[in-house]
C-alpha cells in the first residue's frame, strides 16, 4: 500500500484496520528511527572512546545539553502531534495544519535562542554540566558545535514526531536514516583524519542533523502530510496552550533527564573517582538508551493509533491497542534484559576495551539496570496513553517520576552513603518506584476507557 494516501483513506485505515496489524505496521519505521538515532549517538561514544577516558567522559557530560535540546523538540513535536492526531481523528484537517506550522516555527526560533545563549556562556555552561578539569576542554569542543546546530536539531525532532502522529512515520524514518549514515561516515573522518577530537564528533552530528532537517521539511510537501507554511503560522494563546499541555510530559521527561545526568556526572566526579565513573555511566546510559529505544519506537507506532481512535471515540480499540503494546513490550524487554545481563562486560568493552576499571563499573551498573528494565513494559504504555489521550496532568506526574521525583533523591543520597555502588543503584531503584506509581495509573485509564465505551454502547441501544 502506498504511503501517498488521501486523508479520508488514512482515517479509514486508522480506525478500521485490525489493531495488531495497524500498530505493528506503524511501529516498524518508528522502531527503525529510534534504533538508528540511538545507534549514531552510540557511534559518537564509540569513536570518541578511542581518544581516551576523559574524552568519553566529555560526551557523557554533554548529554544533559542534548537532553535540553530534545526537551524543546519533544515538547513542541509531541505536544502538537498528540493534538494533531486527535484533530485528524475528528477530521479537522485545516486546524491540524495550523497546529503543525505554529509548533515547527516556534521550536526553530526557540532553538536558535538557546544556541546563541549557550555559545555566549559556554564556560559556565560546561562547568554546570558537571565537567571535570580533565574533560572540560573536550566538553567545550563538543558543546560548541552542538549549540550551532541547535535550531535544526530541535525542529527536526518536531517534524519527526508530527509525521509519526499523522500515521506517516516512514517520512521521519527516511530523514533519520539518511542523517545517521552521514554521521557514522563523518565521525572517523573528522575525529581522526582531521584531528578534531570531540569537536569532530559534534560537527558530524550537527551536519547529519541538518541533512535530516532538510529531508524532513521536504517530506511535509509530499503525500497527504500536513504542509508547513508561514501563512498557516497563526500563533494564538489557545494553540500554544494545547501544545504546551500536550507536550509537558515530554518536557518533564527530557528536562529531568538533563538534570539527572548532570547530578550523575557530579556524583561520578565527587564520589566515584572522576572521569572513570563518569565514562562508565555514560556508556551504560548509551546502551540502555539503545535498548529502551526499541520499546519507545514500538510505543510511537501505538500513539497515533491511540490518538486517532480516541478522537473518533473508538475507546474499545484504544484499550485493545494498549494491551497489544504491553504484551509485545513485555516479551521484548525480558529478552533485552537477559541479553544485557549476560553480556554486560562485553557490551561496555566495545566502547573502552583498554580501561578495565571502566568496564568493571559499567558492567555492574548495566546488570543492575537490566534487573528492573522489564518493568518499563508497563511504564511506557501507561505514560504514552495518558499523554496521547490528553490527560496531561497525570502524564506529567508520571513522566516526572523516573528521573525526577525518585531518581534525584537517590542520586543525591546513595553515592554519599555507598560511593560507586550508590551511583550504580540509583537508576534501578528509581525504575522500581516509578513502576509502582504507573501500575494503578495504567489500570485507572483502562477502566475509564472501558466505562466510556460502555456508555457509548448504552446510548446506541
Amino acid at each position: 500500500m502506498s504511503i501517498f494516501r488521501q486523508p479520508e483513506d488514512k482515517f479509514a485505515r486508522m480506525t478500521q484496520t485490525p489493531i495488531p496489524t495497524l500498530v505493528s505496521t506503524l511501529a516498524v519505521p518508528t522502531i527503525i528511527s529510534m534504533l538508528i538515532t540511538s545507534l549514531y549517538n552510540m557511534a559518537d561514544t564509540f569513536f570518541v572512546g578511542q581518544i581516551g577516558t576523559s574524552a568519553t567522559a566529555a560526551v557523557g557530560v554533554a548529554l544533559p545539553l542534548m537532553a535540553i535540546i530534545q526537551a524543546i523538540g519533544f515538547t513542541f513535536g509531541q505536544g502538537s502531534g498528540n493534538h494533531i492526531s486527535r484533530l485528524l481523528g475528528q477530521q479537522q484537517r485545516k486546524e491540524a495544519e495550523h497546529m503543525a506550522s505554529v509548533a515547527f516555527f516556534s521550536a526553530f526560533a526557540l532553538g536558535a535562542v538557546l544556541g546563541v545563549l549557550g555559545t555566549l556562556w559556554l564556560d559556565p555552561l560546561v562547568d554546570l554540566l558537571g565537567a571535570t578539569a580533565t574533560s572540560a576542554g573536550y566538553t567545550k569542543d563538543y558543546a560548541r558545535y552542538i549549540l550551532i546546530g541547535c535550531p535544526f536539531m530541535v525542529s527536526a525532532l518536531v517534524l519527526n514526531n508530527q509525521f509519526r502522529f499523522q500515521g506517516n512515520a516512514v517520512f521521519g524514518m527516511v530523514g533519520i536514516f539518511s542523517g545517521a549514515v552521514v554521521n557514522i561516515i563523518l565521525d572517523p573522518i573528522f575525529i581522526f583524519v582531521l584531528d578534531m577530537d570531540t569537536g569532530g564528533a559534534a560537527l558530524a552530528t550537527i551536519l547529519s542533523q541538518f541533512l535530516s532537517f532538510c529531508l524532513l521539511v521536504g517530506g511535509t510537501f509530499h503525500g497527504d502530510n500536513l504542509p508547513l507554511s508561514l501563512r498557516a503560522f497563526r500563533p494564538t494563546v489557545e494553540r500554544y496552550s494545547k501544545i504546551i499541555s500536550g507536550g509537558l510530559p515530554s518536557f518533564w521527561r527530557q528536562a529531568l533527564a538533563s538534570v539527572a545526568t548532570i547530578l550523575l556526572n557530579v556524583a561520578g566526579r565527587e564520589f566515584g573517582g572522576g572521569d572513570v565513573a563518569v565514562a562508565a555511566m555514560s556508556i551504560v546510559s548509551r546502551i540502555t538508551m539503545f535498548a529502551g529505544s526499541a520499546l519507545v519506537g514500538f510505543g510511537q507506532g501505538y500513539q497515533p493509533v491511540c490518538g486517532f481512535n480516541y478522537g473518533a471515540k473508538l475507546y474499545g480499540r484504544v484499550r485493545e491497542a494498549f494491551f497489544f503494546f504491553f504484551k509485545v513490550a513485555a516479551v521484548g524487554a525480558l529478552i533485552l534484559a537477559a541479553l544485557g545481563f549476560l553480556f554486560s562486560p562485553q557490551l561496555v568493552a566495545i566502547f573502552r576495551r583498554d580501561d578495565s576499571e571502566v568496564i568493571r563499573i559499567g558492567a555492574t551498573a548495566l546488570r543492575m539496570q537490566c534487573v528492573t528494565f522489564p518493568l518499563m513494559a508497563w511504564f511506557f504504555p501507561t505514560s504514552m496513553t495518558l499523554q496521547t489521550t490528553g490527560l496531561s496532568l497525570k502524564a506529567s506526574a508520571l513522566a516526572m517520576c523516573r528521573q525526577g521525583l525518585f531518581f534525584l533523591p537517590f542520586i543525591l543520597t546513595l553515592p554519599r552513603l555507598w560511593g560507586i555502588p550508590g551511583i550504580q543503584l540509583s537508576q534501578p531503584a528509581a525504575d522500581l518506584c516509578s513502576f509502582l506509581v504507573a501500575l494503578p495509573m495504567g489500570l485507572g485509564v483502562l477502566r475509564d476507557l472501558r466505562l466510556a465505551q460502555e456508555g457509548l454502547e448504552a446510548q446506541k441501544e
